[in-house]
């Protein structure tokens, strides 16, 4: 299924609301996440990972219309892995060719998909914390290394393949 969602229903309604400097009505979205139950409000049933991924359909559905040249995404792919996270992944890219992404992941499938990949990492001692980023897609070996970390294991044979593998997959 498209981003984990084989079944899933999504509805915007227009609801009246008190009237404010924006009018007198408000945008509810409705979302049922499988089969067999009712369209609730997607800010009362939805997990913080279902929620991210209905906003990412929602971008990439509007994308062609949708003028904002850059979009963040923070964690979109949270408590999602595998085959899920590959879609979340290749959504993500799909939109980076109409617009600038930038996306906080934690997956190496997502990870290995972008055109940039950059390392955030948080240095701290007793008064301060340093937040560093560094730039690994300019260098294989690195970002290899650093899908392989990703993957559980920087030194382990098999994650280094796998972290091969993914940017092959990318291409």
């Amino acid at each position: 299924g498209h981003l984990g969602f084989q079944k899933a229903k999504f509805k915007a309604e227009i609801i009246d609301a008190p009237l404010s400097s924006t009018g007198d009505s408000a945008v509810r979205f409705l979302f049922c996440p499988n089969a067999g139950q009712d369209l609730l409000p997607l800010s009362q049933i939805a997990s913080s990972g279902e929620a991210a991924r209905v906003m990412l359909a929602l971008k990439t559905t509007l994308a062609a219309s949708d003028r904002t040249p850059v979009l963040v995404f923070d964690e979109v792919d949270a408590n999602v892995g595998g085959e899920v996270g590959a879609q979340v992944g290749r959504e993500l890219a799909a939109l980076g060719g109409r617009h600038q992404v930038i996306c906080v992941t934690h997956l190496p499938q997502v990870a290995a998909l972008g055109r940039q990949h950059f390392v955030v990492t948080k240095e701290q001692d007793s008064t301060s914390t340093t937040v560093k980023i560094d730039s690994v897609h300019k260098d294989t070996s690195v970002r290899v290394a650093e899908l392989a970390r990703m993957l559980g294991d920087r030194t382990s044979r098999t994650a280094i393949t796998h972290a091969k593998e993914l940017l092959a997959m990318a291409k």
